[in-house]
């Protein structure tokens, strides 16, 4: 008895329907499951409150207050996903801000409350305070907010300016003249003795034993000095001499970066000398005093010489009279 066969190909497409089913469980669990994991993520967000007309966001805080003053605001925390979330909250100073020892970070406060837990699906509004030391200097400064969940962190700015009279004061200090030839520089200390940040220009004029030297004219530096802060800098003086003494003066000013009413720094002046020598700058009396040394000792040492190979050598003292005419026979 002759057994049927299935015709060409039907073994090849069970073995397909096969393989289809056993995997379409498969993608209807991913395809159910997506979108719990979605909703999971890591969807939070931290922003300043809204403002009041018509919800305007804000991309940071701006407060100000005099000394004393106690300022208020809110973070607002949303959480989209499907389960309660708990952030630790926390004031801190800004990473590269201008600003005084101490920093404003350490006066914002949530309260006590460092922690706060924001439900499913709901956006919570968080209030905290800046508090304004009594004796803090006039100015601006820079802090942040910042709110951490499940290892991730979000800093939101804070710029917060204390009110009182502004103050741009720069001074020069420690100028010395180093290095040789070409590579000669003058080196300096720039100091902000007032409460707003300062952008510094400065120039260096040049005094040589027989008039004046090329300095260097007057320029912008690529740098702001934050209230209190100390700048050791250097300006290339490539006319120096190579050879003999010189006095240079160098003069700062300065404009206030922090706010458009702090008037510009008064200019500060300071001063150094060098004496040069073909190896480089000579600090001190001691070069020249030895090269006096020398020059004087140098007729001493031909007398010696001479007497040494039997030449005569002329005594020293005044040269005899000429003898009047007709004296000879």
């Amino acid at each position: 008895m002759r057994v049927p066969r299935p015709p060409v190909g039907a073994s090849s497409r069970r073995s397909r329907g096969r393989r289809a089913a056993s995997v379409l469980p498969l993608l209807l669990l991913l395809l159910g499951t997506a979108p719990a994991r979605a909703a999971d993520g890591p969807g939070w967000s931290a922003a300043p409150e809204p403002g009041a007309a018509g919800g305007t966001p804000r991309p940071a805080f701006y407060l100000a207050g005099a000394p004393g003053a106690v300022l208020e605001d809110r973070l607002t925390l949303a959480n989209p996903s499907d389960r309660p979330r708990t952030f630790a909250l926390r004031g801190a100073d800004e990473p590269g801000g201008a600003g005084h020892a101490g920093g404003a970070g350490a006066w914002i406060s949530f309260g006590g409350a460092g922690a706060v837990t924001v439900p499913p699906r709901t956006r919570a509004a968080v209030p905290f305070t800046v508090t304004v030391p009594p004796a803090a200097l006039p100015g601006d400064r820079r802090a942040a907010v910042l709110a951490a969940e499940a290892g991730r962190e979000e800093a939101v700015r804070v710029h917060l300016r204390v009110g009182g009279p502004t103050l741009a004061a720069l001074t020069v200090e420690d100028v010395a003249v180093r290095g040789r030839g070409a590579r000669t520089e003058v080196a300096y200390t720039l100091v902000n003795r007032g409460n707003v940040p300062l952008a510094p220009r400065v120039s260096v004029r040049a005094e040589g034993l027989f008039g004046p030297l090329p300095g260097r004219s007057e320029r912008a530096l690529p740098v702001v000095v934050p209230p209190g802060g100390r700048l050791r800098l250097a300006e290339p003086w490539p006319g120096a001499p190579r050879l003999g003494a010189a006095g240079v003066t160098l003069t700062a000013t300065a404009t206030a970066t922090a706010t458009a009413t702090a008037p510009g720094a008064a200019a500060a002046t300071a001063t150094a000398s060098a004496r040069f020598a073909p190896g480089g700058p000579a600090v001190g009396a001691g070069f020249l005093l030895a090269l006096g040394g020398a020059a004087a000792a140098a007729p001493v040492l031909v007398r010696r010489r001479r007497a040494r190979r039997g030449t005569p050598v002329p005594a020293a003292g005044p040269e005899p009279a000429p003898e009047p005419a007709g004296a000879r026979a």
